[in-house]
């Protein structure tokens, strides 16, 4: 639904916030304040010449997010209007997939994806993760010190989804960067997406050639008949989506534990779940900040602004999430969804359920294996990756004993 006002096409000749400036990761929330004080659809820049409308009201993106006849996925009008080398192409470019796709297709492209993951049982995907934390428990826990975003949080999700898409683990590291770069939206975005390009496009055409007993194989044989070039670009958005958001999920939930020791000590004794930690995270620092990127079919007003076809409207669940715990403080039950970090409506995440468990494991396992993490620095001199998209800590250091998974007594 759209709420009509008068014509407000100067709000969009304003200053807009930029979020792709360095200050936004230090303090994202100064910018929210800053996009909220306009309304509840406030005007920002993605990168420098890129500007977009940003939604942080709730009732808005609601709105929005439900509104299928006034607003499309489809960004094809809006990239005819950005450089070829602007570094948010990465995120944004139109692709054969169901993120970018309105009604039948969209339909079709999310069937395929729902009823493919719906094959992988939570008892193997729960043993995928139990695997991938020895794998690097094994690396790093003779050390005594570790970096829990570089050498466990965003390796872990690597070795998950290899595993799941059929790769081997010394295709990882590979992933790894290529992600890092393209969501990062800087100077080595374009390299990132065309080096994570090359990286689903030589797995497709092995699943082709030799089908397995993995997620790309399954949307090949999938009674949809999606084409190659669909299935590849449903791995591209897949594989991507549950990679580099899962992993900050995990180190995001990681650096509120232990910057916690009342939380941790409960944590690691079995009186609180590590689910209240990953709930937390989705209140306070979600891992996808501001995405779910929609464009008005045609120019309408929209909740006080004049929305612009050819514009991105982004929703901001960073800053839904703050000004839900902001305006109404300690009266959420503490499994609320008020942030929205799933979204809602026809496109609401379609694997929510995998990815809990992913990252649930991940910290629990951690945590049963070295529960004797200590942070090394406070809370506050940990420093967040640039990025207008993303919530995401650059390193999280941490000491413990040291311990190999060789060693008796650890997790069963």
């Amino acid at each position: 639904m759209t709420v009509h006002s008068p014509d407000l096409d100067s709000f969009s000749r304003a200053t807009p916030v930029r979020l792709w400036e360095d200050g936004f990761a230090l303090d994202p929330y100064r910018h929210y304040e800053a996009l909220r004080a306009q309304g509840p659809v406030g005007w920002g820049e993605l990168a420098p010449g890129v500007p977009a409308y940003v939604v942080t009201g709730r009732r808005a993106a609601l709105d929005l997010l439900h509104d299928t006849e006034s607003f499309s996925h489809d960004p094809r009008p809006w990239e005819s209007t950005v450089a070829d080398d602007s570094p948010i192409l990465g995120m944004m470019r139109w692709r054969p997939n169901t993120l970018f796709a309105d009604g039948a297709a969209h339909v079709r492209y999310r069937t395929s994806l729902i009823d493919t993951f719906d094959g992988i049982a939570p008892h193997d995907l729960r043993a995928r993760v139990h695997r991938a934390v020895r794998v690097l428990v094994g690396r790093f826990g003779p050390r005594g010190e570790a970096d829990l975003v570089g050498d466990f949080a965003r390796p872990l999700m690597a070795l998950v989804f290899n595993s799941l898409f059929g790769l081997p683990d010394n295709q990882s590291d590979r992933l790894d960067v290529a992600l890092g770069k393209m969501m990062e939206g800087g100077a080595e975005a374009a390299e990132g997406e065309a080096e994570y390009g090359g990286y689903v496009l030589e797995l497709i055409a092995a699943k082709a050639a030799e089908p397995g007993d993995d997620l790309p194989s399954r949307l090949l044989a999938h009674p949809a008949g999606l084409t190659p070039e669909e299935v590849t670009w449903q791995v591209f958005l897949t594989l991507g989506a549950g990679h580099e958001p899962t992993a900050n999920l995990v180190s995001n939930a990681l650096s509120r534990i232990l910057g916690n020791p009342t939380f941790y000590s409960t944590l690691t004794s079995g009186a609180r779940p590590v689910m209240d930690a990953v709930v937390e995270v989705l209140h306070h620092e979600t891992p996808l900040a501001n995405y779910g990127i929609h464009f008005a079919r045609n120019s309408l007003s929209f909740h006080g602004a004049w929305v612009r076809a050819a514009v991105p409207v982004v929703i901001s669940y960073g800053a839904l999430a703050h000004f839900a715990e902001r305006d109404a403080p300690g009266e959420r039950h503490p499994r609320d969804a008020s942030h929205l970090s799933w979204s809602a409506g026809p496109h609401a995440c379609p694997v929510k359920q995998h990815t809990l468990l992913i990252a649930t494991e991940a910290i629990e396992r951690l945590t049963q294996w070295l529960p004797d993490l200590e942070p090394v620095l406070p809370r506050a001199r940990l420093t967040w990756r640039p990025g207008p998209f993303h919530r995401s800590l650059t390193s999280l250091p941490v000491r413990f004993s040291p311990r190999s998974p060789d060693q008796p007594g650890g997790p069963s």
